[in-house]
């Protein structure tokens, strides 16, 4: 049986300079460089809803942001586990700032460090860093599937 030659050869399709991996870390990048002045912004916000934004909303932007860091690192990390590590380590430095060791106390000092480590324990954080694992999770879906060939 013959067949024509040019069902026999497959269509050759030119390959991308650029892996989907890559693309995937580039829009992780970008994001990260939206994501960390706004994340910083919302600490000097002052106008309409400011207590929330200054309490709340950095929270789910913090999550989001080191699961965005991770998944940089690891592009091919499961978003759910990334997202319980993170949650997790988020849980624990909410828990730490209810001690108030000197060593602590002088990087709180800062406001890098009163930004990474937190000054004040509220149980009401949680519940806004759980928000940010969800719509990081959601957020690198999102990015995987526009960034897939």
């Amino acid at each position: 049986m013959n067949e024509p030659a040019d069902s026999q050869q497959e269509e050759e399709v030119p390959e991308s300079r650029l892996s989907s991996k890559n693309l995937f870390r580039i829009f992780v990048l970008l994001s990260l460089l939206i994501l960390t002045p706004l994340g910083f912004a919302t600490k000097f916000y002052s106008g309409p809803g400011g207590v929330f934004v200054n309490l709340y909303l950095g929270g789910i932007l913090y999550v989001m942001f080191w699961m965005l860091v991770l998944h940089l690192v690891w592009p091919d990390a499961d978003p759910l586990r990334s997202g319980i590590i993170v949650l997790t380590i988020t849980g624990m430095l909410e828990i730490m700032q209810l001690w108030h060791a000197p060593f602590l106390e002088s990087i709180r000092a800062s406001f890098l460090g009163r930004t990474l480590i937190g000054t004040g324990f509220d149980w009401l954080d949680f519940l806004f860093y759980f928000g940010g694992m969800v719509a990081g999770i959601l957020y690198i879906g999102f990015l995987r599937r526009i960034t897939q060939r």
